[in-house]
Order: C-alpha cells, then sequence, then structure tokens
C-alpha cells in the first residue's frame, strides 16, 4: 500500500487552496439570499474542474480526508461553525474510500467519490437548522433583519435532505466536466 508522503502533503496544500478558492468566490453569491440553497449545487460543479485534476495526483488513502479537514477549519474560521469540520472530514474519508475501491484509477469511482465529497456542503448549512434561533440573530447583527429572514425562509429542516442530495448528484455532474476538462484542456498542455 502507498503512504502519504511530503509530496502528497504538497498535493493537498495546494489543491485545497485552490478549492477553497473557488468555493469562496461562488460563497460570495451567497450574500444574495436566493443563492444560499444554490451554493451546494455550483459549488460542487465549479470546483469538480479542480477536484479531477487533484483526483489525477491522488494514489493512496488520507488526501481527501486531509482536504475535507482542512476545508471544513478553514470554514470555521471564515465564521460558517463547527459543522464543516466533522462534515468534512465524514465526507472526505467516505469518498476516499470510493477512490481507492476503484485502485484510484477508475474514472467512474473518481465521478462518484467527488459526488461523496461534496456532500460536506452539508454542514454550511446545519447552523441554519439545528442551532436556529441563535443563528438568526447573528444574521441579524451581521446582515440585518431582511436577509436574516430571507436566508430562514430558504433554508430548513426539510431542505437539509434535499440538499445533501443535491450535493451529490452535482458533485457527480462536476466530476464529469472536471474530467472533460481535464482530458481536453489540462493532458494537453501537459499538466497533469
Amino acid at each position: 500500500m502507498n503512504k502519504l508522503q511530503g509530496k502528497d502533503l504538497i498535493n493537498v496544500g495546494i489543491f485545497t487552496a485552490l478549492y477553497f478558492v473557488v468555493l469562496m468566490a461562488i460563497a460570495m453569491l451567497g450574500f444574495i439570499p436566493i443563492f444560499l440553497p444554490l451554493l451546494i449545487v455550483l459549488v460542487p460543479i465549479v470546483g469538480g474542474i479542480v477536484m479531477m485534476l487533484y483526483y489525477s495526483k491522488i494514489h493512496c488513502f488520507g488526501m481527501l480526508s486531509l482536504t475535507g479537514l482542512i476545508t471544513g477549519i478553514l470554514m470555521l474560521l471564515t465564521g460558517m461553525g463547527y459543522w464543516s469540520i466533522a462534515t468534512g472530514l465524514v465526507f472526505g474519508v467516505l469518498a476516499d474510500l470510493v477512490l481507492k475501491s476503484g485502485g484510484y484509477k477508475s474514472a467512474r469511482k473518481g465521478v462518484f467519490s467527488h459526488g461523496v465529497f461534496s456532500m460536506w456542503l452539508i454542514g454550511n448549512y446545519m447552523p441554519l437548522v439545528l442551532t436556529r434561533n441563535s443563528y438568526y440573530q447573528q444574521l441579524v447583527t451581521k446582515n440585518g433583519q431582511d436577509y436574516a429572514d430571507a436566508a430562514m425562509h430558504y433554508i430548513s429542516a426539510g431542505s437539509l435532505p434535499v440538499l445533501l442530495i443535491a450535493g451529490f448528484i452535482c458533485g457527480c455532474i462536476g466530476g464529469v466536466i472536471g474530467q472533460k476538462v481535464f482530458k481536453k484542456h489540462f493532458q494537453r498542455a501537459g499538466i497533469a
């Protein structure tokens, strides 16, 4: 079995940073409340391009787990709460297991793995449901009454399963798009 080496940790750092930049660029849309539920659709689709290039560098277990954990910690540092740490780690480990089951070479398992990995985004929505009243007060203080009311309107307990499924489906779509871009552009350019 291959073990994590220094170059693997460098790849984890580089691709986690790239993924986080894409995530934050798309998250800016969240300042418009109607886009809040759409973030779990847009991030996996656009992020699939970065992640499929990253997947071409993965050859051992733990890299996606670390990416999920680090991304969750970064979300905590940007004010999204601690739930993303747990969901980042859980879905990172599950995505690692899926990728490992394909011997790190299966394109189909790579797409499925990205779908599973993308489900970590549900952690960003959990405070809106699990700590609804206190989170509402934080939103009022930070963004105003109108924004807080609209955000609470779009995200409810019943929407979490739908968002989780949407994260998986859009992650698979993003994986397919990422593989097509990867094959067409990155391999020709000699990046991968």
